[in-house]
Formats: C-alpha cells, sequence, structure tokens
C-alpha cells in the first residue's frame, strides 16, 4: 500500500563491516575505438551494502557510464583498517574520480589523494566530522552528498514513540564516532525528556559487540529497540529482526530494508535516492566541474515505512493518522 511522502527532519552516518572483499570488474576498452578515453571510476566501500553498488551501477549506466560500453569502474570492498591500502590501490590505478561510501572509506581515499576528485556517499555529517569545510563550499578535491542520520534520529525517536506510545525504557544500538558522540547523544537525550522515554545508549563498534548489546536489552527488561545505521547493523540486520521478533520488542531502523526483513517500522532517509544524487556529480565532474565548486546536497526526502503484519503479530495498533504518512505499509 503507498502512501504520500513524508517529509520532514535531518538525518547521519555509518561504520565499519567485517571481511574484506576486493572485486575488480572486467575492464572494456570500447571506448578506445572512437579516440575518446573511457572512464575510469573507482569505488570503494564496505562490502555490505551490496544493494547500494547495484544503484551505482544502474545510475551509473543511466548516465552514459555503462561498463559494457566502454566504462571501467573498480571496486575495492573493505573495512576500516584495509581501507588505507586499498584507496592507495584506486590511486594507483589513476582513476579519474574516486566514490568513497561511508566515513571511514572517504578518510581513506582523502588521505591516499589531494588531487584525482572524491565523490562522497553515505558520509554522515561530513563537516562535523571533519571531512569538508562546509557544505556550501567544501574546499578541496572532496564533494558528494551527506546523509545527516544522528541528526534525525530525535524525529525517528519521536515517531517511534508516537507507534507505540506505552515505551519507555529504549535501547539505542549505536555505532560511536569519537568526533559527535557527545552531540549525537546529547540530542537523542533531550529529545527522550521530552517524550517521558528514556534512552539506554549501547555501543557497537565491532560485530562481536552485537550480541552483548542484545542480551543487555533482554537483561534489562527494554521495551523498545531503536537501530542507529552503521554497516555493522545492516550486516547483524537479520539477527536483530530476529531477536526483536522471538521476544516480542518493537523495533526501529533507519532503512527501509528493516521492515521489509520482518522489522517494526523505519524512519530516515530514501537511500536509494542518496545514492543517484551522488552518482549524479560523476557526470559533472567528467565534464569539467571542481569538487570544490559543487555544494554538497543534503536529503530532501524521507521514508517512513512500517510493517502492519509485525505490528499486530506485538499486538499493536497503528493510529489511522501514522498509517496515512506512511510511504509505505507492509501487510
Amino acid at each position: 500500500m503507498n502512501h504520500r511522502a513524508f517529509v520532514t527532519g535531518l538525518g547521519a552516518a555509518l561504520a565499519a563491516p567485517l571481511s574484506t572483499v576486493v572485486l575488480v570488474r572486467p575492464r572494456f576498452a570500447i571506448g578506445a575505438e572512437t579516440g575518446t578515453k573511457s572512464p575510469r571510476i573507482g569505488i570503494l566501500s564496505p562490502p555490505e551494502p551490496l544493494t547500494t553498488l547495484d544503484v551505482f551501477r544502474r545510475g551509473l549506466r543511466d548516465l552514459g557510464y555503462a561498463e559494457e560500453s566502454g566504462t571501467r569502474i573498480e571496486y575495492r570492498l573493505g573495512q576500516d583498517n584495509t581501507f588505507p591500502g586499498l584507496a592507495a590501490e584506486l590511486v594507483a590505478l589513476k582513476v579519474d574520480i574516486l566514490i568513497a561510501v561511508t566515513p571511514p572509506a572517504i578518510r581513506a581515499a582523502q588521505r591516499a589523494t589531494a588531487t584525482i576528485p572524491i565523490i562522497m556517499v553515505l558520509s554522515g555529517d561530513p563537516v562535523a566530522l571533519g571531512l569538508v569545510k562546509s557544505l556550501g563550499q567544501p574546499d578541496g578535491n572532496t564533494t558528494g552528498v551527506a546523509t545527516l542520520t544522528y541528526e534525525l534520529s530525535p524525529k525517528r525517536l519521536e515517531v517511534f514513540k508516537q507507534c507505540v506510545p506505552k515505551l519507555r525504557e529504549i535501547a539505542v544500538l549505536v555505532y560511536p564516532y569519537p568526533e559527535i558522540r557527545a552531540e549525537v547523544l546529547g540530542r537523542m537525550k533531550l529529545a527522550s525528556r521530552s517524550l517521558g522515554v528514556r534512552i539506554h545508549p549501547l555501543e557497537v563498534r565491532e560485530l562481536v559487540d552485537v550480541g552483548p548489546a542484545l542480551n543487555e536489552i533482554q537483561r534489562a527488561r527494554l521495551d523498545g529497540v531503536m537501530v542507529e545505521p552503521s554497516p555493522l547493523t545492516s550486516t547483524s540486520m537479520a539477527r536483530i529482526v530476529d531477536f526483536a521478533a522471538m521476544n516480542r520488542l518493537p523495533a526501529i531502523d533507519a532503512r527501509r530494508q528493516f521492515p521489509e526483513r520482518g522489522g517494526r517500522m523505519s524512519y530516515g532517509i530514501d537511500y536509494a535516492e542518496h545514492v543517484r544524487a551522488g552518482i549524479r556529480y560523476v557526470a559533472k565532474i567528467l565534464a569539467g566541474s571542481r569538487p570544490a565548486d559543487l555544494p554538497i546536497e543534503q536529503p530532501s526526502k524521507f521514508e517512513l515505512v512500517i510493517n502492519l503484519k509485525t505490528a499486530k503479530a506485538l499486538g499493536l495498533t497503528i493510529l489511522p493518522s501514522l498509517l496515512l504518512r506512511a510511504d509505505q505499509v507492509i501487510e
């Protein structure tokens, strides 16, 4: 059931996955026959968001940069500690543009090159994280799109409370970026007080932290789970969904894949549109624009997705007003 768009708030950012995968796509030289140089595009990303990579591929094809038409796309998929080496590989290949996904990948790309244009995707708040000078004037060789997901966290908490009025003690699974941790938690606590709930931040720095965090939710008898986006929580999404269902806990995430996989609901940016917006910078830069002259784009569309089947299984009644505000209701 599709409904009109629910647009409010802002949003923020990610972290690092678990294993290193290096994918090198076949290189085509069709464009060489015409005498024009085929672009070579490097993508530095965590291995988990494979659907994100599919959106990249389709978006580049829509812009006329398909691999079968001569564009060479070099994929390097890794994690925090492998990004520097993988970024160096892409620089050595002399890619024309380097697309970096998540803040750790962006940092590695910036340290690897000061000349190759870098397009940020899933960048969080790039100013607060020190990735760029400002949104309007990024400066240097980096531009792209900001997610601002943690900026949206208070609104997500509000929507969660509206959907489940009886919530009192809420676990928040969060990746602790040191640059913004205090501000993020401060905003969440301020919002929680106005809503009459108490949040329990549970930091997920590594994959091994997910199990203890879920055990703590069970031990403390918390009555709701809010999942902040990161590659770690994405990798563990099925486990978190199963845990919430087994313990009959309402849960909310920032990504629509959460309710699509059986979770309770999601509220956040339209990630597919976010990636497509990043891809549009490719055409601008290949046409001659300098990254420093291209302002960073902020989210303009936000999605509320509700899994009504899961809500009914938990014995929850969803207000008709929330169903009308939802972009999608899964029945």
